[in-house]
């Protein structure tokens, strides 16, 4: 077996930027799909922890990760189609699960592009279990001007909106409220914001903002609470929150939904979103 060498990601570092650039490049050349390194995430101060693989001086594979809940790493890899079942995966992973122990992290979730065998097959030798499978979407077309109902606005949360977030997310996304307030908690930092959604001085809602960088903007734990859905206030809210993010010149605005949940699919392309990539979840331990 080949000799690898695997070193963290320097995030600035502009020789091993152009090496990733590369990397995806020929992974796009010899494979029919196209593999992203998540360039946006792992090249910014505070972002994924990223691992780097070289043999003889060129980079063959790179897996991300990053914490969402305190216990979970959330795993990105591409490796180089000619290195592929040669252990380049194998010893990214060993060091990532070096990294992550200290850090409490018990369990992996493996992000698996649609239609990638390897990357399937990998997953279900590992003894991972698919979990599900969701849509990259991207804005592309003009919002639709929305209107009604008039008196619902959007500003950013105070601490003391914690609860609220708790409260509302949980209902909507049918989990415990105590692993989300440890993941509220978890991902409390300068690049993520979050929005209420307020209707007759009430919250009735919320939506999250993580700034990859000064024109890139993923919105994320978009919820209604359950007594308030209906009657266009998602479509509102987004459509509200759209509008600020490009106002604050943002040109790149992005989200992910699962792709059984044909009600927020429908809400998410009137707004103007489109699907430009599928990916499958696997989940597994440490």
């Amino acid at each position: 077996m080949s000799t690898y060498q695997v070193v963290p990601m320097i995030y600035d570092s502009k020789e091993q930027i152009e090496a990733i650039i590369l990397l995806e490049q020929q992974c796009k050349q010899l494979d029919s799909i196209h593999l992203k390194a998540d360039l946006d995430h792992i090249s910014k101060k505070d972002g994924d922890h990223a691992l780097l693989c070289y043999r003889h001086g060129d980079l063959v594979g790179l897996l991300s990760w990053y914490p969402s809940d305190g216990v979970t790493g959330n795993i990105n890899a591409i490796v180089h189609p000619q290195y592929r079942r040669q252990g380049v995966f194998s010893s990214l992973l060993k060091r990532a699960i070096l990294d992550m122990k200290p850090q409490g992290i018990n369990q992996l979730s493996y992000r698996v592009p649609q239609g990638l065998s390897p990357g399937l097959l990998t997953a279900q030798s590992l003894g991972a279990i698919y979990d599900r499978a969701e849509y990259s979407m991207q804005l592309v077309n003009e919002v639709l001007s929305v209107v009604e109902p008039p008196e619902l606005t959007l500003s950013v949360a105070e601490a003391e909106d914690m609860e609220f977030m708790v409260t509302c997310s949980s209902q909507a996304f049918g989990d415990l409220e105590d692993w989300t307030r440890e993941y509220f908690m978890q991902t409390n930092e300068p690049s993520r914001v979050t929005y209420i959604a307020w209707q007759d001085q009430l919250p009735v809602g919320l939506v999250r903002v993580n700034s990859i960088n000064a024109t890139t903007a993923f919105i994320h734990n978009f919820c209604i609470l359950p007594a308030y859905q209906g009657q266009n206030r998602g479509r509102t809210a987004l459509s509200i929150l759209v509008d600020l993010l490009r106002k604050q010149s943002y040109t790149d605005i992005r989200l992910s939904v699962v792709t059984e949940n044909k009600r927020a699919l429908n809400l998410y392309r009137s707004v103007g979103f489109e699907v430009n990539s599928e990916y499958h979840y696997f989940n597994g331990s440490l």
